[in-house]
């Protein structure tokens, strides 16, 4: 038996979702007023879980507090606990920008108490756009899902130039290690399915002194989406 086309419940979301464009719009146009008048911005993903005795955490509060401090950047985050309060926390301590691209979930409604810059979204990949639209660099620390999605999803963006080559790092040799041994061993060497140059798209890494000077040597100011292949 089909489905009735003339349910009242039906037909009110079918009229919904053009208004729904709107919405989208309208958290694309907050996002881009609030972040286009930062300057330079550094992006910092990691795990929400990572408390502040965790050595990560603390690697991100003093990293985040050096790029304000001594080079004058912002820093982008999530918005959110763990890693992400860590780097909002150093970019307040230096006096800076500290953005928070908050998302509005049962479990992550609120930014942390270190965010001077709050922007809310509704949609993910509205928040996922203006995470790397303003971005000279972007810092990945240890985390889940999420963490994993934002690194995979800029190394592909990078290797069919959707977007600019900037510097991308990854935090944590023995914590990203096995994925990148993964990469080498089975995506490129036995199936092929990348190529050699595109495991060099990123930067592994224990020091926070050698991700500084990463940055602190490209210093890219621009929106890395302006990529004339992508326009």
């Amino acid at each position: 038996m089909g489905t009735d086309i003339e349910d009242p419940k039906m037909t009110a979301e079918i009229l919904e979702e053009p208004w729904r464009l709107f919405r989208i719009m309208g958290e694309f146009v907050e996002g881009f007023s609030g972040l286009s008048r930062l300057g330079a911005a550094v992006t910092m993903f990691g795990s929400a879980r990572t408390k502040p005795s965790n050595r990560f955490y603390r690697l991100a509060d003093r990293l985040s507090y050096r790029l304000v401090d001594e080079l004058g950047y912002s820093i982008i985050t999530g918005g959110g606990p763990g890693i992400m309060e860590a780097a909002n926390r150093g970019a307040k301590r230096a006096g800076g920008k500290s953005v928070g691209l908050c998302i509005d979930l049962p479990m992550e409604q609120s930014s942390n108490r270190f965010v001077t810059h709050p922007i809310t979204f509704r949609f993910f990949f509205c928040r996922k756009v203006c995470f790397i639209k303003y971005a000279s660099a972007i810092v990945i620390f240890p985390g889940g899902y999420g963490t994993m999605d934002e690194f995979l999803e800029l190394i592909t963006l990078v290797q069919t130039r959707k977007i600019k080559q900037v510097p991308i790092l990854l935090v944590g040799r023995a914590y990203w290690g096995g994925l990148i041994r993964w990469m080498k061993d089975v995506v490129l060497k036995r199936e092929r399915n990348i190529d050699a140059a595109d495991l060099d798209l990123f930067t592994l890494t224990d020091s926070i002194e050698e991700a500084f000077d990463v940055i602190r040597r490209s210093q890219i100011h621009y929106s890395i989406l302006e990529h004339p292949e992508s326009r």
